[in-house]
């Protein structure tokens, strides 16, 4: 065997275990050093096996998705949404198969389905459903995505199914450094998978779980057991539910507990899937002209309800962009009062038919946000939205770029606030008493119209401002005065650089070390990084040409702000610890216990994966706790995660 077969079979055993058994046995250490290695040998041989890892690196951006007919139809599920249309379809089945019949109950996903076909062993294509005859062709998208073998042992033709999912704690982690959060999981999904540019289906990480064999040259397999089975054994990721049953008591239980489980896992679902398990049976049985007659997709019920839609509302973010925002009439929703949703842009607002006065369909479905699905009555004083022209804030005349509306005016005080209230931020400079009503103050009262201005702030100006009183003004002035030696990282995302958000930030940091080395990037060695697309490539390279922003990095550089970035890892009691928080604790908010976790050598992380390591406990822990006990991973209470602070 020569040495890249034998690195990508030891490669693909470890991203197996990884991305699908979520069991690790090697450090992402180990694995990126076989990793270079196999990539040199390829750079020097000009070949690359089709199982190789590598090709799993997102490629250029393609021009539009070329249109494939599946081998099989791909025939979508009759929904049911009541437990009496449910019965009716099991006396159905039971009726056409005059025996005892087997069920099986699954998840239901709510995400994008995709169609992944193999010849004689080898991934050749992924597609999308379509119609159920022909699908897009979004292989080089999909071949970002791990959870899949590239290469079977089955030699014959083979189609499987799957759908692709970004799960909840990925979606809520992508939307903390997002320009623009992704709204729900579902449309998350298909919005990465449907995207031209595979390096932007990447950044999103969206996951498959495979459930179905949809063609085979061969017989095999019999049933949906053993289809399962099938699926498992060849490397692909299923999910572990999985229930078989024999009467209708059986399977309304099974479905009873899908429905009572789904609010702890962490992808998005909107039922279970009921299906004969005897393939044979499945034969007799057939389809109608839409739908398989043995199988039904049983809906639960969505957290939705209607209510008036009062106003909309124009905000204008530190970038100019304006986003409508709905005021509704309060209602509760999910166990929550919801009295506002925000809806993408003024093209959203009419394809869903919005109007101010009229009762629209809110939804609060594992979303971060709530959604506007559309309108369901109109009313006579119901009115239509106007678009606007001129911003509501400056009164500048409105630029229209792709579907949104951008203020192009850079002293617009919205955009001012919200630049400084950004680059004072946690996450950014960390200037700890500085608020969004502080910026407006500063704005309004002061002139301030740069974040380099906040360095020229005496006691005397904010002495000026509401509420500052000797010990708060000293307060911020020496917060302000500790800020100008940021980590580099921190310092490109406080500049606010559209598109870059804190994990590209810290990238941008470990690559180029420097502002000046930065700030000299081409578009190519930008796209060489993991979480640069090209849109962020170009943005940060029109930024760096913009003569205001240069404008404001001096200043900044004359105010004495000096950036630092160091590569070394800090060494404590959390060293080689990933580390997540759960809970309420009692002595500490949650950012002093990740920046003690931190200085200590650990690395925090948002939700439980296979690299978490430890997981800290306070008061009414949820999911997070459950996972990890599930996974075997140690948990320290309060008490304990305090004694090994003092270690």
């Amino acid at each position: 065997m020569d040495r890249k077969r034998e690195l990508v079979d030891i490669l693909n055993k470890w991203a197996h275990e990884y991305y699908v058994l979520d069991k690790p046995t090697v450090s992402d250490k180990e694995y990126d050093t076989l990793y270079d290695e196999l990539k040199k040998l390829e750079e020097a041989s000009g070949e690359v096996y089709p199982d190789s890892p590598t090709r799993r690196v997102g490629g250029e951006p393609i021009k539009g998705f070329e249109k494939h007919t599946h081998i099989a139809r791909l025939f979508s599920l009759d929904k049911s949404v009541t437990k009496e249309e449910l019965r009716a379809f099991l006396t159905r089945v039971q009726k056409a198969a005059e025996r005892e019949v087997e069920y099986t109950v699954e998840y239901k996903f709510d995400g994008l389905t995709v169609c992944l076909t193999y010849e004689k062993g080898e991934f050749v294509r992924a597609t999308t459903r379509g119609n159920g005859v022909v699908g897009e062709d979004v292989t080089a998208q999909v071949l970002t995505i791990k959870s899949f073998p590239l290469r079977i042992s089955y030699q014959g033709t083979l189609e499987v199914r799957g759908e692709a999912v970004i799960r909840l704690s990925v979606l809520d982690e992508y939307n903390k450094t997002a320009d623009e959060p992704l709204k729900n999981a579902r449309n998350a999904a298909a919005g990465a998978i449907r995207n031209l540019d595979p390096k932007i289906t990447r950044q999103r990480r969206p996951d498959i779980y495979f459930y179905d064999v949809n063609y085979t040259s061969d017989s095999l397999p019999m049933s949906q057991t053993e289809a399962h089975t099938f699926l498992k054994n060849e490397g692909f990721k299923v999910y572990p539910y999985f229930a078989v049953c024999k009467t209708e008591d059986e399977v309304l239980a099974a479905i009873k507990t899908v429905e009572t489980e789904r609010k702890q896992i962490d992808v998005l679902t909107d039922g279970a899937v009921i299906k004969v398990n005897d393939w044979a049976l499945r034969e007799e049985m057939g389809f109608t002209d839409k739908f398989p007659r043995w199988a039904m997709a049983y809906k639960f019920e969505a957290e939705e309800v209607t209510t008036l839609l009062n106003e909309v509302i124009w905000q204008v973010g530190r970038t100019g962009k304006l986003t409508p925002l709905a005021l509704l009439q309060p209602v509760e929703l999910g166990g929550a009062t919801v009295s506002r949703a925000t809806l993408n842009n003024y093209g959203d607002i009419l394809r869903k038919d919005v109007k101010i006065g009229s009762r629209v369909l809110v939804r609060r479905s594992n979303e971060v946000i709530p959604e506007i699905l559309g309108a369901t009555e109109h009313y006579e004083h119901s009115k239509e939205i106007e678009k606007p022209v001129r911003c509501p804030a400056c009164g500048s005349s409105l630029q229209e770029t792709g579907a949104h509306l951008f203020c192009p005016n850079r002293l617009c005080v919205p955009r001012i606030v919200a630049a400084l209230d950004h680059y004072a931020g946690k996450n950014a400079m960390n200037i700890d008493g500085f608020s969004e009503s502080t910026a407006l103050q500063l704005v309004e009262k002061q002139g301030v119209v740069k974040v380099s201005d906040l360095y020229n702030l005496t006691a005397e100006d904010l002495a000026k401002l509401e509420g500052f009183k000797a010990k708060k003004i000293n307060n911020l002035l020496s917060e302000i005065e500790k800020s100008k030696t940021p980590k580099l990282d921190a310092f490109i995302y406080a500049i606010g650089i559209d598109g870059v958000g804190r994990v590209a930030a810290k990238d941008l940091a470990s690559r180029f070390g420097s502002m000046e080395t930065l700030q000299n990037a081409t578009v190519e060695e930008l796209l060489a990084l993991e979480n640069v697309g090209e849109i962020t490539a170009n943005a940060i390279v029109q930024y760096f040409q913009d003569e205001d922003n240069l404008s404001t990095l001096r200043a900044l550089v004359e105010a004495g702000v000096s950036p630092v970035w160091s590569d070394e890892k800090k060494e404590g009691v959390f060293s080689g610890h990933s580390v997540v928080l759960t809970g309420t604790l009692s002595s500490l908010k949650r950012s002093e216990a990740q920046k003690l976790i931190e200085e200590k050598g650990g690395v925090c992380q948002s939700s439980v994966t296979a690299k978490t390591t430890l997981v800290v406990a306070g008061e009414e822990a949820g999911s997070k706790l459950a996972k990890a006990q599930k996974l075997g991973i140690p948990v320290l209470d309060e008490p304990a995660f305090l004694e090994m602070l003092e270690k």
